[in-house]
């Protein structure tokens, strides 16, 4: 598999996940649930300062600048790897999974870096609310609550201080456990309950694939590798 198509794989995953994200933040108040497919999909607008699905490094500034450098640095790493196992020859899946973690990473580390700059605040809101559909939604908007682009630096923070936006939500199941279930008892249960996005998303599976078939995959092929070309 020639370098090229590993960076366009990367582009493609970058592409879709800023389109998606841009849409959201300019189109949804913070806390906008629109239901989707008959409600088990939604759309759900959070942002957050930390890691893929929400996890947190600090609560403070320098825990966020701290993460966001870290971002910074696997991101280049990412691309020298990447093209690594490309001149080593290794096999093609194994490539498309180096492929789409580094798209995650970038899609999320893009946020970071620019969004602060770029974007106005968008706080959660109590114009925000839950809607049968898209259409419902932006009839009843109040567009004053959403999001803008802004002069450049004129934004909500600084560099490599934006939020990450995440979106996507998937409660397949939500219900609430019979009394007599061991700690959860009399509680209501959500599956699948975190908010993510298509970043997270390449991430998780790109390392889901890796883990599962390793031995299948972290090999370097029989043939002789195709030079790195760009």
């Amino acid at each position: 598999m020639k370098y090229r198509n590993a960076i366009l794989i990367v582009l493609l995953v970058i592409i879709a996940d800023q389109l998606l994200k841009i849409y959201i933040k300019t189109h949804f108040v913070n806390g906008d649930d629109v239901k989707l497919l008959g409600g088990w999909c939604r759309l759900h607008f959070i942002e957050n300062e930390g890691m893929a699905y929400g996890m947190k490094l600090s609560e403070s500034v320098m825990g966020k600048i701290i993460l966001s450098s870290f971002r910074l640095i696997a991101v280049i790493f990412g691309f020298f790897l990447l093209k690594r196992l490309v001149v080593k020859g290794y096999t093609r899946g194994a490539i498309i999974c180096g492929s789409l973690i580094l798209a995650g990473a970038l899609g999320n580390l893009i946020d970071s870096m620019v969004y602060g700059l770029l974007f106005t605040d968008s706080p959660y809101s109590c114009f925000s609310g839950n809607y049968e559909s898209l259409k419902s939604m932006m009839q009843n908007h109040n567009q004053a609550a959403v999001a803008h682009v802004t002069a450049w630096g004129q934004g909500y923070g600084k560099f490599l201080q934006g939020k990450v936006v995440d979106m996507l939500y998937f409660p397949l199941i939500d219900t609430r456990m019979p009394n007599w279930v061991p700690w959860l008892g009399g509680k209501n249960f959500i599956f699948f309950e975190p908010v993510f996005n298509i970043a997270d998303a390449a991430i998780s599976v790109g390392v889901i694939t890796l883990v599962l078939f390793q031995k299948r995959m972290m090999h370097k092929t029989t043939t002789t590798a195709e030079p790195a070309t760009t």
